[in-house]
């Protein structure tokens, strides 16, 4: 399964764009999803919406990619947009996913409750949003592992049975 799907990492940092953090989520990301497939696009940028969405859409039609993880800006401070950004380009929300990673989040502070986290598709795309923190990058995606094969596979068109 090492390369069946292509993936990407999109930080959105301004402090990282102007060289003033190190993007240590973008690259845990990559690493805990590696086993799904090959990371094809990593990009930072600036908590600028409209910039945002147009990578988010660039990368679903244009590169095809499976799956694409976004970290930061999913907060409550006036510049995190990627919420926003992320619902401009949807067709749809998998809100069982998002309500997924902030119960696990809860189960280590009550901030969690003010994740405006999203997870969705567009076209054959699932995009998720994850916090900007390292662990709460590894804490989101270890509670998402184990069904996004599955997830990634039924959005290729994978004709078999969900039951078991």
């Amino acid at each position: 399964m090492a390369d069946q799907f292509r993936i990407g990492v999109l930080t959105l940092s301004d402090k990282g764009v102007r060289g003033e953090r190190e993007d240590q989520s973008g690259p845990l990301a990559a690493e805990l999803v590696a086993p799904l497939g090959e990371i094809s696009c990593y990009q930072v940028l600036p908590d600028e919406q409209e910039q945002i969405a147009e990578i988010l859409r660039n990368w679903s039609d244009h590169e095809k990619l499976n799956l694409i993880l976004t970290t930061g800006g999913t907060g409550l401070s006036p510049r995190d947009r990627t919420p926003q950004a992320t619902e401009s380009v949807l067709d749809y929300q998998i809100p069982g996913m998002a309500e997924a990673m902030r119960a696990v989040s809860l189960q280590k502070t009550p901030h969690a409750m003010l994740s405006r986290a999203l997870v969705g598709v567009r076209g054959t795309t699932l995009i998720i949003n994850l916090p900007g923190s390292p662990k709460g990058v590894r804490e989101n995606i270890q509670a998402l592992l184990p069904a996004l094969p599955h997830a990634l596979a039924k959005l290729l068109g994978d004709p078999s049975d969900c039951a078991t």
